[in-house]
């Protein structure tokens, strides 16, 4: 991934925040010559390993972990807030026009030993892991337990675990920081003023993340 220094991530910590934020990550894989792509919710456990492990599962179905070897390289993209950016929100546009629309967004990209797991013990651990976090917001939240332990039994059969030691992280913040603070102020209020929800999230992340590169 190009990543120009001023659009680098601010750090393991903000990027593992993300992908707790948005745990649908699209995983990419290559098997047999054949690269395959496939969004699989991933829960994240930082501390563990060197920059963090991946926890997910997919349908025993899926092609995706068949011709899986054990360590094999896989990709992990994260997908945050974006936004399209106007060139009409930029000041400069009425002083000399030289300017252009762009999109704003954030991405981490996880590079990650993977291992198929069928452990049915690690399964519904896995399960337990993923729901709990997920359900944290919910009233009363939803676990594993309040389905009938036969009904969960069969659906353990139906699904593969994988573990994903991350290898590698990068991220990539890319928030207008290029640009001079006319033109971002330019930017926040622009985004301000649609009613888009989106819009109103990149433009919060404009205003406290994008300040100019060092000279």
């Amino acid at each position: 991934m190009y990543i120009p220094s001023h659009f680098d991530a601010p750090g393991i910590d903000a990027m593992h925040a993300l992908m707790v934020a948005h745990p649908l990550a699209t995983l990419v894989t290559l098997s047999a010559g054949v690269m395959d792509a496939d969004p699989v919710p991933l829960h994240l456990e930082p501390a563990e390993g060197q920059q963090g492990r991946l926890y997910g599962h997919v349908a025993r179905a899926n092609p995706l972990w068949q011709g899986l070897t054990p360590g094999a390289e896989v990709l992990a993209l994260f997908h945050g807030p974006n936004h399209y950016i106007s060139p009409t929100w930029y000041p400069t546009k009425q002083q000399h026009g030289k300017v252009v629309p762009t999109w704003n967004y954030l991405l981490v990209q996880a590079r990650c030993a993977v291992q198929v797991r069928e452990d049915r013990e690690w399964l519904r651990r896995q399960l337990e892991l993923l729901t709990h976090r997920l359900e944290a917001k919910m009233t009363p939240p939803w676990t594993v337990a309040d389905a009938p332990a036969e009904f969960t039994e069969r659906l353990l059969g139906a699904i593969v675990g994988l573990e994903l030691t991350i290898t590698r992280l990068t991220g990539k913040w890319k928030l207008s920081q290029n640009q001079p603070l006319q033109n971002r102020e330019g930017i926040v209020a622009g985004l301000t003023a649609l009613a888009d929800p989106a819009a109103q999230e990149m433009a919060g992340w404009v205003g406290r993340h994008g300040e100019p590169p060092s000279p």
